[in-house]
């Protein structure tokens, strides 16, 4: 078979698991673009990328560029002659970079287009219950997740399955279909194809701190998938009062049950035994939660910080 050179675009570790497999496969990855280095925490530690940290590791070049525009990076991506470039969560990419290679630039989707999307496609597919998602390769163009689709592959969404949990097996059958759709560009054995036209295809946007609120008014099932989808990240919360204090808590699991309670949604029961919050047909049970400032723990641990539960409401 023959071997592509490639230029490879990501940031977090769901595009180092990509990396890792093509620089193990018959391909040559000749060069690495990545975030650069950020300070965070208490002590304002400097964090490398995880693809960095691995580019790094297994001497493949790295480049750190704050504009994809710079003509003094671009001089130097030429310079790689790189046959193809490949994006696994990077950020949007200009036109005079992601044409400069001879096959072109793709990228590697976790759903299965044209739905979701958009940023945030492993937590809706959750959110909304849905039953199966999977992967896309596909060339991009200048429209966001728009461009001819290369390979896709289904995968189940199992039972109760949270977003870390999805992410964590697309992240790994995502690098396979990677290097799949390297091999099949060598041999020129792909087909590409415009993505189906959708009258309203489902969206994945952006999360953001107020979208994570737990609307309690909502059935439980939809309350549940939620918690789920937002599952360990962002995280689903809710604001909690404790005395005349009010507190964000958030919660990653729980169980539901339908019931005709007659209580009003977002109202709850607590007591030394049991946590449940009403929801529009039913009630739910918080599992595991976070109060804020504090660590995360069981519903049990949260239990037992408490002595007066009279003075705790939502």
């Amino acid at each position: 078979m023959k071997s592509l050179k490639v230029v490879f675009l990501g940031t977090p570790e769901f595009a180092k698991t990509s990396l890792e497999a093509i620089h193990q496969s018959k391909h040559e990855v000749v060069g690495v673009v990545t975030v650069a280095d950020k300070a965070s925490g208490r002590g304002q530690k400097i964090n490398q990328s995880p693809v960095k940290v691995y580019a790094s590791d297994n001497h493949i070049p790295v480049f750190q560029p704050e504009k994809l525009r710079n003509p003094e990076f671009l001089e130097e991506l030429r310079k790689l002659d790189a046959d193809v470039f490949i994006v696994v969560a990077f950020r949007m990419m200009p036109k005079v970079l992601f044409e400069m290679p001879k096959l072109g630039t793709f990228n590697l989707h976790a759903s299965l287009l044209p739905d979701y999307r958009g940023a945030a496609p492993i937590n809706y597919a959750v959110i909304n219950g849905e039953e199966k998602t999977g992967a896309t390769t596909f060339f991009i163009n200048e429209k966001i997740d728009e461009g001819n689709i290369l390979l896709q592959e289904e995968l189940e969404i199992l039972p109760d399955e949270n977003a870390g949990s999805l992410h964590d097996r697309l992240m790994e059958m995502g690098s396979k279909l990677v290097v799949k759709t390297l091999d099949g560009l060598a041999e020129n054995a792909i087909v590409e194809k415009p993505q189906p036209h959708v009258e309203h295809p489902k969206n994945a946007y952006k999360i953001f701190k107020e979208d994570t609120r737990i609307n309690w008014k909502a059935p439980s099932k939809t309350v549940h998938q939620f918690i789920l989808g937002m599952s360990p990240y962002p995280a689903a919360f809710t604001t909690i009062k404790i005395g005349e204090e009010e507190k964000g808590l958030k919660i990653f699991a729980g169980k539901f049950e339908i019931s005709d309670h007659g209580k009003p949604s977002g109202t709850l029961d607590i007591s030394k035994n049991e946590f449940k919050i009403y929801t529009e047909d039913g009630v739910y049970f918080p599992q595991e939660l976070q109060l804020e400032g504090k660590k995360r723990m069981t519903v049990k641990d949260f239990l037992n910080g408490f002595r007066n539960f009279d003075e705790i409401s939502l």
